[in-house]
């Protein structure tokens, strides 16, 4: 089947090209972007030739001896901290069962004496033995292994699956199992979903513009996509400052179809290039409702001007104050403030931003299981529709 033809901004192919010189490695962007890598590898060019300085390590600058030495340094201190780290992270999931150090002595015997090890965990060379000798059940195994798949799933979904949808995600993998079980298995382990924090309104409704009426009236569903579109901005906080970011949402899927982050909240920089870049992605054909905030953004004469050029969209905007009309924003924001923000101390805003682009477009996009879609990714949700409207 012919490949669809797909249309990025450039502030999507800036982020794919930072995320693959930050991850060092094209073939693994390339396939969680679903971008081709002769694509990918055009835009590294591409960006190489705006000057040496545009990116770190771009274009055919050479270093210098002195930047030579230190790249040697910090690899050699990204090497000592992880010699470090590994053993500290290891020592923190032996000590949480007897069993975990009994098999962790047994798989390092040759490596260490079995006493010292024992005398190091604190358990007996007894006990150790006595446990070597008992041949574990079938339903043992089966947990053990079902614990590492948990284990990876929770690292994956950055902590934010409870035993609901990492039952689903296990099903999918091909596990056989039931939700009792996987929650039996995660709270014997401590593996938890992160919760999140309160509310905090961060609109700004105090001007003149005209706002229009509640088009949607919290009506979250839509039929089909490209029916209704919400929007709204939130603030990342850095040791450098604010990063503002801007989303629009189909809620048909529930897929972010545009995004900006900017150093400011003026509309050229927040709303309309969500916008650009959501129509870019998703294209309006038809009649669209597009509901936000009374905000200033949303209100100004450059965004509505914008707006009214797409003679089928319709506005809507939340009553005053009301957060709970544009609720599936606003979830949008708990959960990636939660799942990622909350959990990252960003200093500089450029750091903030790549890590905020690889979240959207690698896992909330892609991979993430959403609720309000009977806990499936976006993609199979869009595989299931099209499976659906073909019968």
């Amino acid at each position: 089947m012919r490949r669809k033809a797909r249309h990025y901004t450039d502030e999507f192919k800036q982020k794919a090209v930072e995320l693959t010189y930050a991850r060092g490695s094209i073939v693994e962007i390339c396939r969680e972007l679903d971008i081709p890598r002769s694509v990918l590898g055009r835009w590294r060019k591409e960006m190489g030739e705006l000057g040496p300085n545009s990116f770190p390590g771009r274009g055919n600058a050479k270093m210098t001896d002195e930047q030579k030495e230190i790249g040697r340094l910090e690899k050699r201190l990204r090497d000592a901290e992880l010699e470090r780290d590994i053993p500290k992270k290891g020592h923190w999931h032996l000590l949480r069962e007897r069993q975990e150090i009994y098999r962790f002595i047994k798989d390092h015997k040759k490596e260490f004496p079995v006493g010292k090890m024992c005398k190091v965990f604190k358990v007996s060379r007894s006990g150790f033995y006595a446990w070597q000798n008992h041949m574990p059940s079938k339903r043992d195994n089966e947990n053990r292994m079902l614990l590492c798949e948990i284990m990876r799933v929770h690292e994956r979904s950055k902590a934010s699956y409870g035993s609901p949808r990492m039952t689903d995600e296990l099903r999918a993998r091909g596990f056989d199992v039931s939700r009792p079980r996987v929650a039996r298995l995660m709270r014997k382990n401590g593996i938890r979903a992160v919760h999140a924090k309160k509310f905090v309104v961060t609109t700004d409704s105090k001007h003149r513009y005209p706002v229009v009426e509640n088009k949607l009236d919290r009506d979250f569903s839509a039929g089909e996509s490209g029916r209704a579109w919400v929007s709204d901005i939130t603030y990342v906080k850095t040791a450098k400052g604010w990063l503002y970011l801007t989303v629009v949402l189909d809620l048909f899927d529930r897929k972010v179809l545009g995004w900006s982050q900017s150093d400011d909240l003026c509309a050229e920089k927040t709303t309309v290039a969500a916008w650009k870049m959501a129509v870019v992605n998703r294209p309006p054909s038809k009649k669209l409702i597009f509901h936000s905030d009374r905000g200033i953004q949303y209100a100004c004469h450059d965004f509505v001007n914008l707006l009214d050029s797409y003679k089928c969209v319709e506005r809507s905007m939340s009553r005053k104050g009301n957060c709970w009309d544009n609720a599936v924003a606003e979830s949008f924001f708990k959960t990636i403030k939660v799942e990622l923000i909350y959990r990252n101390g960003y200093r500089e805003k450029k750091e903030a931003a790549l890590s905020i682009f690889e979240w959207i477009e690698t896992w909330y996009n892609r991979n993430r299981r959403h609720s309000a879609l009977g806990n499936m990714t976006i993609n199979e949700f869009e595989k299931s529709m099209q499976l659906k409207n073909v019968a």
